[in-house]
This record gives structure tokens, sequence and C-alpha cells, in this order.
């Protein structure tokens, strides 16, 4: 992935060793229905800024980093489309592909910076935007890990490639996971990037409503919009940064069409996926070298320790040593939004040593 949405398992508050329930590619159920199912101190009014007009649900208007190309999919007796970026190297070429997962609230737009730096370093890189979020298909189907993972494993075979090293940010880390344990000859390196997911949380709690996540959702504000997404910073809130209010700006624009109610209840549907799916029983079939990797001070599953003691269980989770835990101290839920040049050099490290590796 992948604003404040009920699309991302990592948008309601996390306690400890449970589920939320949403992370930032096109959904802003969540952070409704989480508002009204639990109680808040009162926050300062936020004015909505001026100049936010209607933005389309397929994000024809947000600036992508590159142009879209469309893979058709048939999905549940639907023709759908699947959005994707597919950029060259700009450096000399390496012969590898790298492949970007994004999270729940945010689409393929995000991963400008990454692309970037990991075409500089010769590497190919696709960006798809899974459907249901970005400028992909916003469907009314059944949404799970191993759907998504199953559309990305056609394209790229469509696109002629045999292998990819694999990079997952948030709930595109619990999407990665599932990809390299479907698909583990096409996984040739693994990243899993502020994961979420890191507990099965269905037994502290029933799932919820669809329906009622789903009137919860309509009617979102701009302050509700970018509270949900100021949860990535909690850990420093002076680290909200222009890019994050763009994204805060983009999301609240889509609650402005009148498409508005179908993408809520995409998002709502999507929102049920980390509660009916947990990941956590696939880190031990992960075969490929892993980078258990991300800001330390990560707010989402509660505190910090929290986070950090669940990434320390899935590298050593992960069998026959092939898991590498590194933790950036200081940063938080989006790194490369956060401090690009503490980021990308561990990652681009880790992603390089595949190529020379037997």
């Amino acid at each position: 992935m992948p604003g404040p949405s009920a699309f991302d398992i990592d948008f309601l508050p996390m306690l400890k060793h449970r589920l939320t329930s949403f992370s930032l590619a096109i959904g802003l159920c969540a952070v409704a229905a989480g508002a009204s199912a639990q109680p808040r101190p009162a926050q300062a009014a936020m004015p909505t800024p001026p100049g936010i007009v209607p933005g389309s649900i397929n994000c024809e208007e947000c600036p992508y980093p590159a142009p879209s190309t469309y893979f058709p999919i048939t999905a549940y007796g639907q023709d759908l489309r699947m959005a994707y970026m597919d950029v060259a190297p700009t450096g000399p070429a390496n012969g590898h592909t790298v492949v970007l997962f994004h999270g729940n609230n945010f689409a393929g737009v995000y991963f400008g910076g990454p692309m970037d730096v990991l075409r500089k370093e010769g590497f190919r890189v696709i960006v798809p935007d899974q459907i249901g979020y970005g400028r992909s298909s916003k469907a009314i189907i059944p949404y799970g890990f191993s759907d998504w993972a199953r559309y990305t494993s056609l394209l790229l075979k469509s696109l002629q490639l045999e292998k990819a090293m694999i990079v997952g940010h948030s709930m595109g880390g619990m999407l990665a996971a599932r990809f390299a344990t479907q698909y583990p000859a096409m996984t040739e390196r693994l990243v899993l990037y502020n994961p979420i997911g890191l507990s099965d949380g269905r037994y502290a709690r029933p799932v919820g409503s669809i329906d009622e996540q789903y009137k919860q959702s309509l009617s979102p504000t701009f302050a509700s919009v970018k509270q949900g997404l100021m949860r990535y910073v909690a850990h420093r809130p002076a680290a909200w940064n222009d890019e994050f209010e763009r994204y805060a700006r983009i999301r609240y624009s889509w609650t402005l069409g009148g498409d508005w109610p179908r993408l809520a209840m995409v998002q709502t549907l999507i929102g049920q996926v980390q509660y009916n799916d947990p990941v956590v029983y696939d880190w031990t079939h992960i075969k490929a070298p892993t980078l258990v990797f991300g800001g330390a001070d990560d707010m989402l599953a509660g505190t910090p320790a929290n986070f950090q003691e669940r990434m320390k269980y899935i590298s050593e989770t992960i069998p026959d040593g092939k898991a590498k835990l590194l933790l950036l101290p200081g940063l938080g839920h989006v790194p490369h939004l956060e401090a690009p040049e503490r980021t990308y050099p561990p990652l681009v490290e880790f992603l390089k040593a595949g190529i020379t590796a037997k």
C-alpha cells in the first residue's frame, strides 16, 4: 500500500497483543467506526483547509510518481483492472526487480521516494495498487490476502517475471508474508517493513458488524481523517510534514464526491481482512531471506515496546536463521516519509546483497 479510514486495521486503537482495524491506501471507514465505538478525549476543532474539492475514488488526479498501466483481472465474476507502475532502472541495470506492496492507507502513490532510490541502484521497480485501492477497481467483493497475492502473481507472470524481491509496508507487510508463503519460488528476498497484524486478535473480541461500520464511515470530517493519519507520528508529532498533510487532503477529497458511498463500502469490507485472515501463522513458513525492518517507535501496536517485541518474535519465528531484524530508533510507522536519509541505506543494502547471493 496503501487517510484515516475504515480500511486500515491499523486504524482502530491497538492494545497490547490485539488487532486494530486498518494501514494508508484507500480507506477512511475504520476511523469513523472507531470514533463512535471508543470514547475519546475532546479534541480541538480542526478547520478544513481551503481548496479541497471532490476527488475521484480511483485517484485519477492523484500525483503518482509514474504513469499507471492496467492489468485485467476477473474476480468473483467481475471484470476488474489492477493498476500498477512499472519503471526501469536509471542506474546500470542489475537484472533484478523489486515489487513494493503499499499499506492500507496509501496505495502506490506514496512510494515515489523508494522507487527513485531503487531505480538508481539498478533495480526495475513495480508498484501495484491492489484491487480496492488507488487507481485499481473498487469492487464489492470478498477481500483477502491470498486473493491479493494471487492477483499480484498473475501480474508478474504477465510481465514475464519468474521472481522478484518483495517489500511490503504496513498492511502490505502482511500481504508480503502471504505472498512469500504462497509463491516461494517467486520470492527472491522479502522485507517486512513496519508490518501490522502482529498478533491474532480474534479471540479477544468478536468481529464487528459490516453494516454498522459502513454507516459510521459515511460522514468523516477532515479532522477525523487527519487525526487517523497522525497516529503514524504519535511518537513525535513534529514529524508530521507536508507529505503526510498531502495524503490527508487527498483522502478527505474522496469523501466529498458522489462515489464516496461505494468507496466507503469497499473500505469497510477491506477493514475485516486483518481480523478474518491473520498472517501470524505464515511467518514460520517463509523460506526467503527476510529483513524485518522499520521504525522502532511505531505506536500502532499500542506502545513501541509492544511493536519491538513482536518484530523480534517475527525475526525469530522465520526458520533457518534467514531473518534479520533492524529497527531504526526514533522513527515511527512510515520511516521513508519521516526520515528517508536513514531509511533507504539499510533497505538498499539488504536488497543488493541478494544480487550476488548464491
